[in-house]
This record gives structure tokens, sequence and C-alpha cells, in this order.
């Protein structure tokens, strides 16, 4: 089930939307957290440093031990000596760790001032009153945990180092609590937690939503489709949507396949009506004249039946090339010359009506001399029909193309009817009236030749009146 859902394309969009916003969220998310951590760390740090420089300047100002302010909850403090023992602490520190001393109980070492006359005792008692010396470089920062007044916590110690008289080198440990940082990181992240599904929710229903929207018309094109091949009604199109986007230009590219599909087979079903018409002729007519010979066999027609099946063998043949050319047949073969082609094939010929002239020039084309050869034989036939005096072929090489014009001296063919003489089974009245057995399919096999090999046949008034016929074939590289 789980594969048929997902071969969906709605399916698969929503789900791949879904996973794209999903890691961008989350990206998204931890670098927010990241920066927050870390700014709301900084700013503890420099509340410590604050809060020890603050210690250390009362110990500049040379502040006794007990007298220091010491009793903001939010600093814990520690005051150690240079020889690493702690001589002043918060009062309601009870432990603490990250300072280099866990000592919360102050021990001050005693100091005895230096011998000398009064005059000695009082330099070193003023001496005593000057300011100390404090680092003036960055306060080293720790990160440790401090219990103070019963609560637990973690903090941020700065370092400060000062210089005091009598009392020598000092170092102050102050701590500012992670507490804020920590509640709104962890706010931050439950509300990450939380929105987060919910924004996944809603993007995944969106698109879903636009996807089936996106894709209906698809659906209605396939509805449409199924319903056509389960009619056969090709007459049918799908609906095309007004929206100018890829799928209607599918739905249009659909109906312009239909059409095709539609013309291809209304054609189809005419050559086989047509090719039926045509067979039935020669047929019926070799039937009668072998029945009436059966009866009466001093009666017999034997060229009247030898001339319909030559027709009816000509036919059979005409309906089998057409069928290959249908079929994609592409000619092969090698190069062929046509002036050499047309003077053999016309010298074959024993039957034509009317005298056929040559205005002949070498020119090579590739292609099947075979096929090549039937265009000429078909346009010599046609041409034969409707010339009065004479029939003319001609070749030469026009640029990259090779020309075959055959021309006659007879009516022509009327401009309208210029396109419509190739199509298959058509022939005009007057050809009807003088048809010597043709099927009206030489023409049309003849156009389909040229297009196989790259070219074309088309129809124009001669220079002397009558029809002139012209196939274009690419000439042959050399």
């Amino acid at each position: 089930m789980s594969s048929r859902f997902f071969s969906s394309v709605r399916a698969r969009a929503t789900l791949g939307a879904s996973l794209v916003v999903a890691v961008a969220l989350v990206a998204a998310g931890a670098a927010v957290l990241l920066s927050l951590r870390a700014n709301l760390t900084d700013q503890a740090s420099g509340q410590a440093e604050s809060a020890a420089r603050g210690v250390a300047s009362q110990l500049a100002a040379n502040v006794a031990y007990g007298q220091l302010d010491l009793d903001d909850e939010d600093h814990p403090v520690q005051v150690v000596d240079g020889d690493g023992r702690l001589v002043a602490a918060s009062e309601d520190l009870e432990s603490i760790s990250g300072t280099g001393s866990d000592a919360v109980k102050p021990r001050p070492a005693s100091t005895t001032p230096p011998k000398g006359d009064d005059d000695d005792d009082d330099e070193s008692e003023g001496a005593s009153l000057e300011a100390g010396e404090i680092s003036e470089g960055a306060a080293d920062v720790t990160s440790g945990s401090a219990t103070v007044d019963g609560e637990t916590a973690d903090y941020r110690f700065a370092a400060v180092e000062v210089n005091v008289e009598k009392k020598g080198d000092l170092t102050v440990y102050a701590g500012a609590s992670l507490a804020a940082q920590q509640s709104a990181v962890s706010t931050a992240l439950t509300s990450m937690l939380i929105g987060f599904p919910l924004l996944l929710a809603v993007i995944a229903g969106v698109t879903w939503l636009v996807t089936r929207r996106a894709l209906r018309p698809v659906d209605a094109i396939r509805s449409e489709m199924a319903a056509i091949t389960a009619s056969e009604d090709l007459a049918r199109r799908v609906p095309e949507p007004d929206t100018h986007d890829e799928i209607a230009r599918l739905a249009t590219t659909t109906n312009e396949t239909l059409a095709a599909l539609q013309s291809s087979v209304e054609r189809q079903r005419r050559f086989v009506a047509d090719a039926s018409h045509e067979l039935r002729s020669p047929i019926a007519s070799l039937r009668t004249q072998l029945e009436v010979g059966a009866a009466h066999p001093e009666l017999l027609d034997v060229d009247g039946a030898v001339e319909d099946t030559v027709r009816l063998q000509e036919l059979a043949a005409d309906l089998l090339l057409l069928a290959r050319l249908d079929a994609g047949e592409k000619p092969g073969g090698g190069h062929v010359d046509l002036a050499a082609l047309a003077r053999e094939e016309l010298s074959q010929r024993t039957r034509d009506r009317v005298d056929v002239r040559m205005d002949l020039k070498s020119v090579e084309v590739t292609g099947s001399r075979s096929r090549l050869a039937r265009v000429l034989g078909n346009l010599v036939n046609n041409a034969q029909r409707h010339a009065r005096s004479h029939v003319t072929v001609a070749t030469r090489a026009e640029g990259a193309w090779a020309i075959l014009e055959v021309s006659d001296d007879g009516n022509g063919v009327p401009e309208g009817e210029r396109d419509r003489i190739f199509e298959r089974f058509v022939r005009l009245d007057d050809a009807r009236a003088r048809d010597d057995g043709g099927a009206g399919l030489g023409l049309a096999i003849a156009r389909d030749v040229a297009a196989r090999h790259g070219g074309t046949l088309t129809v124009k008034e001669a220079p002397g009146g009558g029809a002139l016929f012209e196939l274009r074939v690419p000439a042959a590289s050399r």
C-alpha cells in the first residue's frame, strides 16, 4: 500500500517539500540555538568580569578583606592570594568548582609590618594607603558551578589579577549565573520542538492541496484518454486548461496527436475502401470472363483476361509498396546517376503513346535505384495519359539538389488540384475518362518515395503549357 502511495506524484512532491523544509528548519534552529547560547554566555562572561573588576577595585583601594562588598548573591566571589589560599569569599557561598580553588571559607595570611623607627612606621603606613595595580588584560573566563544559599547552578567565572601593597598578588574570581542562558535556550528549544512539526504539517498540507490542484487537469486528460480508448471515438478531445503552462501545452499536443491519429485512421479506412473498390472491378471482370470461357470456350477473351490479370497484379504491387512506405521502410542502395537511370528506363519503354524527349545532365543522388526508377516510370505514365504530342524528361543539378523533371504538353493540372492529385486513389475527371488502367496510386507512391529520400515532388505549369512534375532530392556528396 505504501509503495502505491509513494508512486503518486502528489505524494512524492509533498514528501520532498516536507523533507527539504525539515532539513532547513533543523539547520536554522540549530544555528539560532547556538547563536543564542553563545551570546548569552558572552553576556554572562562580561557580567562576571565586571563583578570581578569591581572587587579588584576595592582591593586596589586597600579595602580590608572583611569589609569587601561581596553580598551580591548573583555573583559569587573568591579572592585568592599568591600562595593559592582563599582570603575572602561571598558569605552565602557553600561550594564552588571551576575556579582552581574549592575553598569557601577564607583563611587570610598573617602579615607582619616591617620593623623601623616611627618615621619608618609612618612611611610604611602611608605606603599601605597607596592604590594597587589591576591587570588591564582580558580576564580569564572558565565555566563551573557553585552553591549559593542552598541553590546550585552553573556559572561563568572571570579571574582578574590585582597587585596590592603589603598583600601581594591577588586573584579575584567572580561568577555570573548561566541560569538565564539555560532558560532562554530551553524555552527556544521547546518552542522549536512544538512549532517545527506544526509548520511541517502546514507545509505538507499546502503542498498536497496545491499539487492536487495543479495535477487536476492531468487527471482530466488521463480520464478522457481512457474514455477515448474505451469508446474508440477518435473525434473526442481532451480538455485544454486555460493556464498557458506546461499542462496546457500537454493537452494541446495530446489533441494534435489525436487529430493526427484520427486523420491517419480515416485515411487508412479510405485506403482500404478504395483498394477494395479498385480490386473488385478487375476481379469481377476476370471472373466473368473465366465463367463465360468455362461455359463457352469459343467466347473466351484471353487478351482481356490477361489485361485484367496484369492490372490486378500491378495494383497488388502498388498496395504492397504503399504498405512498406507507410511502415517507414528506408531506401537503401548507393549512388545513382539520375541521367543514366532515365536513359536506361526510357529505352525499355515500347508502348508509349507519344514521343519522349530527353534533356539529361549527369547528377548523382544517394538512394534506391529501383524506387527512383518507379518514380520516373509513374511520372512518365501519368504524362503519357495527358500529353498531346510529346513528353519531356530532364535532369540537372541545382545547388545541393538533384532535379528530375517530367513535363507534357497537355492541359496541365488546375492550381486548386495540385495537392489533391498526390492523394491515394485520386484521379481528376478527365483522367478517369481517359484512364487506361491506372488506379490513382502512381503519384501518391512517387511523392512518398521522394519523401523517404529526403526530397519533394511538386507539380506546376510547364513553360509550353501542360503539367511539369519536379522531383527534388539531395545530391550525393563527393
